[in-house]
């Protein structure tokens, strides 16, 4: 039987790295499918647990350069603090070791031009050696597999700078001055080229750490510890030792730990945070209570039922964690494009190199060199990868907080171009009176317009979105909630096939169709339709059939799922143009292309460096703007 896990990757820098891990996982034979995000460093692999293990697919990754973080290892947590840790190490031991090299490059030692040369030799020597060292592991070990990366490139323009600059420090003088051609070193661009580079993925890192807020915010909701009770007396226990059918105990101000049963006690209940509704819940015996809710008032006693990763809390964790490694339609034209990126760069600087030879001969020689690596550095397509997966990110946590939990990705970017909607009456439009277990309500009251209802019918109006109402419900019952909710289109006394058949026809008229209903006998239509809505109700959360849920009973949800959908739709296509745009213009200046037309100025290896890390923290600032939309 195959498993789903989302797994860390470590070592993940550009798009080609994340679609070099995609590809390798998913040749190994017993991977059904696997999906790399590069802008959480995960990869999503449902596999089959009797044909391979975790473990496997860490030393397949280990043989291309690349670590998978797996349940075996120690705490994914400290380990990431870890690597945080010293990357901001190596980040400032760099800038110090560029400061030391520009100062011994602009005379500032008071040394003589060859002793200062080999001073700035052996700063850069020890920069590269320890800052920039998992650069050249990570190419090597790829060169092996007969791969490239960004790390290709940063290792490829460092060590061409170091090489050339360590051959001028001693023969350059003879070599050059026979042929009256002036010596230069550029051990300077050797190190700001990984100085800035290594800044931008600690800014980067800083700035992806919002990405992950949502996660973070629902895994806040669970307490670490729950009340046990046993034999009369209670004790606190870790969450993790909570086990079913054990007897718990919260008190006002408390989380709930895990889903149950009430069998003791009264109180009310806070379930906002779950379903969205403001109002408190009363539970008493007998009532359902879910991880991760506040008791207002009242002491509860509760059987433990769905524990650990089996609670509404942690499907729901589980749910945005999948939806954001997966990826976007547009994405996988990203990836191709990644995967022939690199070579194409490293060609395009070999060809940069040789153009500057032919068009003026040795003399050139060092602007060739300059030109080459200018273009190896400033053409890392980092931004181009960060594009999409971190503007999907951002939006479907942003839609998490808002009580709307969303399937995948293609799932978010179909919702904007929704222009037809079909939708359920009974559970979806309207609910019953009376509470749950009660009885069969009286049909004076059958479920009356839920609040909100017409407002979010006016609101999805105002997108642009047709409405028709498909109920089983007789005429007199359709008409007057229809024209309280401001529908035109309605039909009364359908079944579930009919509301299908209003699906399918909707799309041979070219429109592109959601279906909200309750998620069970709407299942037909639900299936159909290109995007599927469903109301939530707390426990039934999990609900496979819709790629959309809404938690809670406000059908205003719909508008703000549509909204959010067009505004990072907007957004990945800005970073995307963003992307392309900055490697169109800047690979011309970097190959020195203003020289042609009489102009000296062109982009330097250490100006490519801080334009491609800053390309890099822009785009994913661009997409934390999703968060305050």
């Amino acid at each position: 039987m195959n498993q789903k896990k989302t797994m860390p990757i470590l070592g993940m820098m550009c798009a080609g790295c994340a679609a070099r891990v995609e590809r390798k996982l998913n040749s190994l034979e017993g991977i059904a499918t696997a999906s790399v995000n590069l802008s959480n460093r995960t990869a999503l692999v449902e596999y089959d647990a009797d044909r391979i293990t975790p473990q496997q697919m860490k030393e397949a990754l280990a043989a291309i350069g690349y670590d998978m973080v797996i349940e075996e290892d120690r705490n994914l947590q400290a380990t990431q603090r870890r690597a945080h840790i010293d990357l901001r190490n190596k980040v400032l031991l760099s800038w110090l070791f560029a400061l030391l090299v520009m100062a011994v490059s602009m005379g500032c030692s008071g040394l003589a031009p060859s002793h200062a040369n080999q001073l700035a030799l052996v700063i850069a020597l020890l920069n590269l050696v320890y800052c920039g060292r998992q650069f050249y592991a990570v190419a090597y070990r790829q060169l092996l597999h007969g791969t490239a990366s960004m790390d290709t490139l940063v290792a490829l323009s460092t060590a061409v700078s170091f090489l050339f600059s360590t051959f001028n420090t001693f023969w350059g003088q003879q070599f050059w001055g026979s042929r009256g051609i002036e010596n230069h070193t550029y051990f300077d661009a050797s190190v700001m080229i990984i100085t800035f580079v290594l800044t931008g993925r600690l800014l980067e890192e800083h700035a992806r750490q919002g990405t992950a807020a949502s996660i973070r915010a629902l895994m806040s909701l669970a307490p670490k510890t729950a009340r046990l009770v046993d034999d009369g007396q209670t004790s606190t226990i870790p969450l993790t030792a909570v086990q079913p059918r054990d007897t718990l105990e919260v008190r006002p101000g408390e989380k709930i730990p895990v889903d149950g049963t009430v069998v003791e006690g009264q109180a009310t209940v806070d379930e906002s945070m779950m379903t969205g509704e403001a109002v408190p819940v009363e539970k008493r015996p007998a009532s359902k209570v879910l991880a991760g809710t506040i008791v207002q008032q009242g002491t509860l006693r509760f059987r433990a039922e769905q524990v650990g990763q089996h609670t509404v809390l942690a499907q729901m964790i589980r749910m945005v964690q999948q939806a954001q490694g997966s990826k976007a339609p547009v994405q996988h034209v990203v990836d191709r494009i990644a995967l022939v990126f690199v070579p194409a760069v490293v060609g395009l600087s070999l060809l940069t190199f040789a153009l500057w030879l032919a068009l003026g001969g040795p003399e050139q020689l060092p602007q060739a060199i300059l030109s080459a690596v200018s273009v190896l550095v400033i053409a890392c397509p980092c931004a181009m990868g960060l594009a999409t997966p971190t503007a999907l990110m951002v939006g479907i946590g942003k839609a998490a907080q808002n009580n709307i939990l969303i399937k995948d990705a293609t799932a978010l970017e179909e919702l904007r171009r929704v222009d037809a909607m079909v939708i359920d009456k009974t559970g979806t439009l309207t609910e019953p009176t009376a509470p749950a277990g009660a009885g069969p309500v009286p049909a004076a009251q059958q479920e009356q317009l839920k609040p909100h209802a017409a407002e979010a019918m006016d609101q999805l109006s105002a997108q642009g979105i047709s409405i028709f109402l498909m109920s089983g419900d007789k005429q007199e019952r359709v008409e007057p909630i229809a024209r309280a909710a401001h529908i035109s289109h309605y039909q009364w006394q359908v079944l579930p096939g009919d509301k299908e058949h209003m699906v399918r026809r909707l799309q041979q008229q070219g429109h592109h169709v959601a279906m909200v209903g309750d998620g069970i006998n709407d299942s037909q239509a639900l299936a159909a339709a290109n995007v599927s809505i469903a109301m939530g109700r707390g426990t039934d959360v999990a609900m496979d059939v819709a790629q959309v849920t809404l938690m809670g009973s406000d059908l205003r949800r719909i508008s703000a799922a549509i909204r959010l959908s067009r505004l990072t739709v907007k957004t990945i296509r800005q970073n995307l143009f963003w992307a392309f745009i900055y490697n169109l213009v800047c690979i011309p200046l970097a190959a020195g292309l203003p020289h042609l037309f009489g102009h000296p100025w062109q982009i330097t290896p250490m100006l490519a460096s801080a334009l491609m890390a800053f390309s890099s923290v822009s785009v994913v600032l661009n997409s934390l703007r999703l968060r305050f939309l």
